[in-house]
């Protein structure tokens, strides 16, 4: 059986203001070009379909559009699972009527971990894979709130509520795989999908990335996860990479760059194919369908490079930041007119000189886009002088309200 795993599309994502549907549609075409070429089985998602909870018509058609074309393909199953960007009753709103389509979603933890088991079967009923979907599991589906807990309590009990969720939903995956077997059929691979932040796990600067726990649970380490699982299949961090030194569990990345400063990274999907319960794994770039480019220099530097772009015929997304020493007022139109004759487009430009002197502080040099909701609230502390032995604990509980704020579901009664 062949899978490809992917994730963490962020249909309905921008770029400065910019709109991208064209790359989502460009990546999703190639997407299911490349499953027919690859004649793969099954197509795993492991969340975050979608940028927001409240998608748009057109990231909607996408999805929909796309899920119809790879249904009638050779691909005869595909797994959804919700990210912490979508919406649970959104993703789980038709998922009976997909399930005709052969298309399993689960958009939310459930209490009855058979919900989340899946075993695909080949066009003889043969069974070719046992699936463990686990969603984007949210504090209130793994966690209990009792009066007086300390965070160190909240932490240890997040770490063993995903524990066990994933130890539940696997021993069901283990004991259908030892029916299988007593039945006469192959040992039936189990693969595992998640979406969470692991250990060592690898972010870059304006992925949009943000921690899905609050405290030091905030990365799991891969005990978390049963030795029964042949494959893990996860997202949430858009670097592609491995969980720790192994082979099976990994992040395949985001098919697209979300920000700038994944400009020149390699993005891919990851196919894997078992024999029995040994997968062979590889890797498959993705193109770029839209360049980014980041330019960093004086005023000659990013004249240089961008006449070397127009020479190229490069139709680049930029972002500009000048560094030079003199002040320069009017950067934009400067450059726009560099521009000229040319299909690139500045996206974002940075004027530290000009930061600099209307703002004058060496802290302040920074505008409010360069900030998140973490930092305006240390620069408000700092403000008010709050002292440092209570920072901790008012951190911890405006983080937790931050983190409500981004699971409350939108499209829910």
């Amino acid at each position: 059986m062949k899978i490809l795993h992917t994730s963490d599309w962020h249909l309905g994502r921008s770029l400065y203001g910019r709109k991208r549907y064209d790359e989502f549609s460009a990546f999703l075409d190639w997407l299911s070009t490349t499953i027919e070429n690859e004649h793969i089985d099954a197509l795993l998602v492991a969340g975050d379909v979608f940028d927001t909870s409240t998608p748009s018509n057109l990231a909607q058609s996408l999805y929909y559009r796309f899920l119809s074309k790879v249904s009638v393909s050779y691909c005869q199953h595909i797994v959804v699972i919700a990210g912490n960007h979508d919406s649970p009753s959104f993703l789980n709103a038709p998922k009976e009527l997909l399930r005709a389509l052969n298309v399993y979603v689960v958009g939310e933890g459930s209490e009855n971990p058979d919900d989340e088991v899946f075993v695909l079967k080949d066009q003889q009923d043969l069974p070719q894979a046992i699936i463990c979907a686990v969603p984007y599991l949210r504090d209130r589906d793994i966690r209990t709130v009792e009066s007086g807990e300390t965070f160190e309590d909240k932490d240890v009990k997040l770490a063993l509520g995903l524990k066990k969720h994933y130890t539940d939903v696997c021993t069901i995956a283990e004991q259908k795989r030892l029916d299988y077997l007593e039945t006469g059929n192959i040992d039936v691979p189990i693969v595992a999908m998640g979406h969470l932040f692991t250990s060592g796990g690898k972010t870059l600067e304006g992925d949009g990335v943000r921690d899905l726990y609050i405290g030091s649970l905030a990365h799991l380490g891969t005990d978390a996860f049963p030795s029964s699982i042949d494959y893990l299949a996860l997202g949430h961090l858009h670097v592609p990479q491995r969980v720790g030194k192994t082979e099976h569990l990994r992040y395949s990345g985001s098919p697209i760059p979300m920000g700038f400063g994944e400009a020149n990274q390699t993005k891919q999907v990851v196919v894997i194919e078992f024999e029995g319960k040994s997968p062979a794994i590889k890797e498959l770039k993705v193109p770029y369908f839209q360049p980014l480019e980041r330019i960093v220099g004086t005023l000659d530097d990013i004249q240089t490079r961008i006449e070397q772009l127009k020479r190229d015929g490069s139709n680049a997304w930029l972002e500009v930041e000048y560094i030079g020493s003199d002040i320069i007022g009017n950067l934009r139109e400067t450059l726009e007119e560099a521009l000229t004759d040319s299909a690139m487009e500045i996206r974002r430009i940075k004027n530290q000189r000009i930061i600099e002197k209307v703002l004058g502080a060496s802290k302040q040099n920074e505008t409010l886009d360069d900030l998140n909701e973490n930092d305006v609230f240390e620069r408000c502390l700092e403000t008010l002088n709050v002292p440092l032995e209570d920072r901790r604990d008012l951190t911890q509980s405006y983080n937790e309200i931050l983190k409500s704020l981004n699971e409350e579901d939108a499209n829910a009664e």
